[in-house]
Order: C-alpha cells, then sequence, then structure tokens
C-alpha cells in the first residue's frame, strides 16, 4: 500500500501558470516511485477542471515530460493550460517492468492522488478529463469506462482490436502488455478491449485518428467509435486526411490540438 503522498511545492514557468513537476504519486512496492507533472493556468478566480494526459510508444517506452515528434515540444500541455483548465502528464509502468493491469491501476492511482488534493492544488475534482495517444488512448479510454467521475475522454490513434494486432508475435506490444500471445491470455486482452466496458453510462468520446495510419490502422477507432454508438453513448469521430500513426504527414497538428482542448474546454468548463 502507498505511503500518504503530501501535495507538492509549485514552481513558475516562464510560459506562465504554476508547475509542479516530478511529483511522486504512487511507491508501488517494489518498483521505481510513478510521477507526473501537474500544469496550472495563473491567476485563478477558483478550482479548475483537470485534463489527464497519458502518453504513448507502445506500452513499452515514453516518457510524460515529452509529446510525439510530430507536435511543438509542450503544445498539448500549454493549449489545455491556455483555455483555462490543468493538465497532469502521467508517468505509468512500462510492459518491460509490470503486466497489464499495472498500467491502469497507475493511471488510476493518479486521479485518486488528484482528487486526494484538489483542493490545495486549485483543482475541480468533479471536473476531469483524459486524453491520451495511441497506448496512452488505450489506457485513456479504460480509465473513462471503469473509473467514476471521469467527465470526458479525447483518443489520438487508440488501439482497440487488441487481438488482431501481430496475434503470432510474442514480441508485439500486445504481447509483451500481457505477457504472452493474444490468444494465450484471452481473459487479459478482455479486460484490456475498451468494448468490453462500453456502455450508455460512458462519458463524452472524441476519437482522432489518421486516415493513413499504417502502425494502427484507423478501424481501431471506428470499431470503437461504433461501440460506443450502439451502446447509446456520445461519441465523435475524426478521420484526420493526409496523416499517419500520431498524425504525422498532416500539415496542421496544432490545429488537431485546438481541436481537441475545444472539445475538453466544451464538456469540462461549461459544466
Amino acid at each position: 500500500m502507498d505511503l500518504y503522498l503530501p501535495p507538492p511545492v509549485p514552481s513558475s514557468r516562464p510560459t506562465g501558470g504554476l508547475w509542479y513537476a516530478g511529483v511522486s504519486y504512487s511507491l508501488p512496492s517494489g518498483f521505481r516511485p510513478l510521477l507526473l507533472d501537474l500544469y496550472l493556468p495563473e491567476p485563478r478566480s477558483g478550482p479548475v477542471p483537470l485534463v489527464v494526459w497519458l502518453h504513448g510508444g507502445g506500452f513499452h517506452s515514453g516518457d510524460r515530460r515529452y509529446l510525439p515528434d510530430t507536435m511543438p515540444p509542450d503544445s498539448v500541455f500549454e493549449a489545455v493550460v491556455a483555455a483555462g483548465m490543468a493538465v497532469a502528464s502521467v508517468d505509468y509502468r512500462l510492459s518491460g517492468e509490470a503486466r497489464f493491469p499495472s498500467q491502469l491501476d497507475d493511471v488510476k492511482a493518479a486521479l485518486v492522488y488528484l482528487r486526494a488534493h484538489a483542493g490545495p492544488l486549485g483543482l475541480d475534482a468533479g471536473r476531469i478529463g483524459v486524453w491520451g495517444e495511441s497506448a496512452g488512448a488505450l489506457l485513456a479510454a479504460l480509465a473513462a469506462l471503469t473509473t467514476e467521475g471521469i467527465s470526458a475522454a479525447a483518443l489520438w490513434c487508440s488501439p482497440s482490436l487488441l487481438d488482431t494486432m501481430q496475434p503470432d508475435n510474442p514480441d508485439a506490444s500486445i504481447s509483451r502488455l500481457v505477457g504472452g500471445l493474444p490468444a494465450q491470455r484471452p481473459e487479459l486482452i478482455a479486460q484490456a478491449s475498451p468494448a468490453t466496458h462500453v456502455s450508455a453510462a460512458a462519458p463524452p468520446f472524441l476519437l482522432l485518428h489518421g486516415a493513413d495510419d499504417e502502425q494502427l490502422p484507423p478501424v481501431h477507432s471506428e470499431r470503437l467509435h461504433a461501440a460506443l454508438l450502439a451502446a447509446g453513448a456520445p461519441s465523435s469521430y475524426l478521420s484526420i486526411p493526409d496523416a499517419g500513426h500520431c498524425f504525422s504527414g498532416h500539415p496542421d497538428v496544432p490545429g488537431l490540438i485546438a481541436t481537441t482542448v475545444d472539445f475538453l474546454a466544451e464538456q469540462l468548463l461549461k459544466r
């Protein structure tokens, strides 16, 4: 069990706002401390909504501090803060460290920590959204579908058809995540598949996927979008033309960031 972790001490950012860097949000036994960075707008007239950002990297790599190279550094964090919301960028255990569902457990632990310290941090614990890219989008979807109190979910280039992702390759990202070929781990594959958890109680979803994504074909997002709609849940899907994985080749990735922030602001700021 985690020790009590106190609220962190902030510093100022040159671009404006407050920054809590390298905050230990969980101390899982036998593993490294798990960290998050929290960015807050300043000044604030009261508690602000929170967006939790989850990085990609095939579950075997990635870092909370760095965005994909298709995006300007810090652009996601700065856009969320400029819209009047806070953003927490969260590290989670990678597949070389722990098997699923440890990654989802880590995301939920970050949510518990942020809610526990919402008062001193200036966060509104009743208005939380999740946003992830690639592997992080899968974790965002699972968090939104299995955790109470999530008000919105934005997914970029999300996997969802996990049993189709190089099903015969033991070194594939999903095989490494669940500790075996998908056919050998059907219960974990089902647990890690967003469609398993879809219901009418799901919060609003926004899914963006590159039309030319060969690494994760857009059918992944299309099927999840269809499952959400079939369950009576609110979902919007945007196919991004001339875009590969993480929107490589697309001429206006900052515009996609703005579209996603607008969606989150619509769901979180106007509640």
